[in-house]
Parts: C-alpha cells; sequence; structure tokens
C-alpha cells in the first residue's frame, strides 16, 4: 500500500488516513489510486464492517484537488483521467459494502468537502471547517456540487458554492453534511465508539443495508417501494435475521 494512504485494521474496523500532511491531505492523482486500491482491498472483507476515513495532521482532513496537477500544460487527457478518478473515488465510497465514516479534525475543501459528502456519515471537530471554494480561483466546483446538493439541499449548496466562503462545523452540522460535532480531544473516543457500534451489526445486514440504501435513494417513490419490498423479503429469512429476532423475543442477546 503507497505511503500516500495509511491503511490498519482491527476488530471490525479498519482506518484509512490520507498521508500528505504537509500537502493539506490534497487529492493528488497518487493518493486517489492508493485510496481507491485500499478500498478495493478492504472490499471482500466480511471481517471488516467499518472504514474509519481520516487526513493525517490534524489541522487539514483534505484540502480537495492538489492544484499543482494543474500548472503548466498538463493536456485534455491527463485532466480527464484527474477527474475520472476523482469521480470513481467518490462512487467507490457509496459503493463500498462497508460502512464508512469521515473524520474530520481540520478544514475540509473542495474535493475533500465532496469526500465527506460522500462517506455514509461524519463526525467533525468543532474546530473543522468546511467550504468549496473554486470560486474564489475564478473555478466553480463542478463535480462537488453533486454529493453536497444531494447532503444538504439546493440552497445551503448553492450558499457554499457561490460564495465560496469557509463555513464552521456548526453550520455543517445544521445543515446536514455532519452527523455530530465533537470538541477535538474528543473526537477520535466519540468516532471509535460509534463504529465499535455499527461493528457489533452482523456483516450481512450492513452490506446488504448499504445497498439498499444507495439503491433505493435513486429510484422514484413508487420503484423505490417495490425494490424495497424485495430486499425485506430476501432480508427476512436470512439466518442473521431469524437469529436476531428469535434472540429479541426470547430476551438474550443475539449470537451471529
Amino acid at each position: 500500500m503507497s505511503d500516500a494512504v495509511l491503511l490498519t485494521a482491527d476488530s471490525g474496523v479498519a482506518s484509512l488516513v490520507l498521508n500528505r500532511p504537509l500537502q493539506g491531505n490534497s487529492l493528488s492523482a497518487g493518493l486517489v489510486a492508493a485510496l481507491r486500491a485500499a478500498l478495493e482491498k478492504l472490499a471482500p472483507r466480511e471481517d471488516v464492517k467499518v472504514i474509519i476515513l481520516s487526513g493525517a495532521g490534524g489541522r487539514i482532513f483534505s484540502a480537495g484537488h492538489d492544484l499543482n496537477e494543474f500548472t503548466g500544460d498538463p493536456g485534455e487527457e491527463a485532466l480527464r483521467a484527474d477527474f475520472a478518478g476523482l469521480v470513481g473515488l467518490m462512487q467507490q465510497i457509496m459503493a463500498q459494502p462497508q460502512i464508512v465514516i469521515a473524520k474530520v479534525e481540520g478544514v475540509a475543501t473542495a474535493a475533500g468537502c465532496e469526500l465527506v459528502a460522500a462517506c455514509d456519515l461524519a463526525l467533525a471537530s468543532d474546530a473543522a471547517r468546511f467550504a468549496v471554494p473554486g470560486v474564489n480561483i475564478g473555478f466553480w466546483c463542478h463535480t462537488p456540487q453533486v454529493l453536497l446538493e444531494r447532503s444538504v439541499g439546493r440552497k445551503h449548496a448553492m450558499m457554499m458554492l457561490a460564495t465560496g466562503s469557509l463555513f464552521p462545523a456548526e453550520h455543517a452540522l445544521r445543515i446536514g453534511l455532519v452527523n455530530a460535532l465533537h470538541p477535538v480531544d474528543e473526537l477520535d473516543a466519540a468516532v471509535d465508539a460509534l463504529a465499535r457500534t455499527i461493528a457489533s451489526k452482523p456483516a450481512s445486514v450492513l452490506r446488504a443495508g448499504k445497498a439498499s440504501f444507495q439503491r433505493q435513494s435513486r429510484l422514484p417513490l413508487e420503484e423505490a417501494y417495490a425494490f424495497v419490498q424485495r430486499e425485506a423479503l430476501a432480508n427476512i429469512v436470512h439466518p442473521d435475521a431469524t437469529k436476531g429476532i428469535s434472540a429479541f423475543l426470547e430476551k438474550r442477546p443475539p449470537k451471529w
């Protein structure tokens, strides 16, 4: 695994750390490739139920694109590959079988903010900041707007996109970009507690449940209900569900 991404796994929880702190954990082509490779490596592991995504150094979760890769004349082919890699990463996180939690200690901007939106859950420190500031340098944040709008709604997304302003953690919580805020020195424990709670659930349910959630969210209402009925029928007869229901009725912890 590349040094650009640090991977560890223990007791059902994996940690992926963006490891370019001197470059603001910016999403260079190399880091994106390394992160995608790490996610691919973890995908088939049913012993890993949760992935925590964070940035090294504490100050910056991710500053988004590595703008150094846009200097000079990179050529259209290189630019297409760069944007395709980032779009592929966001889609890969959403399709990842494990639940992915963003741990945002510092600043998340542009594609770094998009990365937060792509994750299933996000906890942030009360010192975190969020922005999609492309407009400030003459470039609209085209790709980040897709998941941002779907996460926080049209008007909140447009406020961030059109102003390019750096918004405080409280704003990110209020608009639904993150799930909860914690003091910096309590963030690790809070993320760990959330990850352990989720990791205590059966892998089969988490995997099928995340896939079901992602699929229904893209369907019209009637199609979504038709789809989830099929999913529910398959789920209710799964051994993990029958064990869980029996345990509940017998007032004992389930044994998966």
